[in-house]
């Protein structure tokens, strides 16, 4: 795993895991309320045959379709959102001067500002 800028720290690996859990599982319900709410009143209530078919496959080819984009979009910006941004070293920001771009008290400004 050097194709990257070397290898991922243990905590790099345990938030990948998480968010792939967490797509999984917020995908499975909405997933599973979006077929609920398509398909659940032909599940619920005496309709035609027909209505109840359409509404029946409508729910099933919903439900994996909503399934993957969730997925999806939860990995897509993933990287963009947790991961740390990899620096050179000694990259300081112009505005502090400081590493990173960081005042040097927490909650304060840099007098330059």
């Amino acid at each position: 795993m050097t194709g990257y800028g070397g290898r991922r720290t243990q905590a790099q690996r345990d938030a990948i895991t998480v968010e792939i859990g967490y797509a999984l599982l917020s995908a499975a319900f909405a997933a599973a309320v979006l077929f609920g709410a398509v398909a659940g009143p032909a599940l619920l209530f005496q309709l035609p045959d027909t209505v109840e078919k359409v509404l029946l496959r409508a729910g099933l080819l919903a439900a994996p379709v909503l399934f993957l984009a969730r997925v999806v979009s939860v990995l897509i910006r993933f990287p963009e959102q947790r991961l740390p941004e990899r620096r050179g070293v000694g990259h300081t920001d112009g505005d502090t001067g400081r590493p990173g771009g960081q005042p040097s008290q927490p909650g304060r400004t840099s007098p330059d500002s």
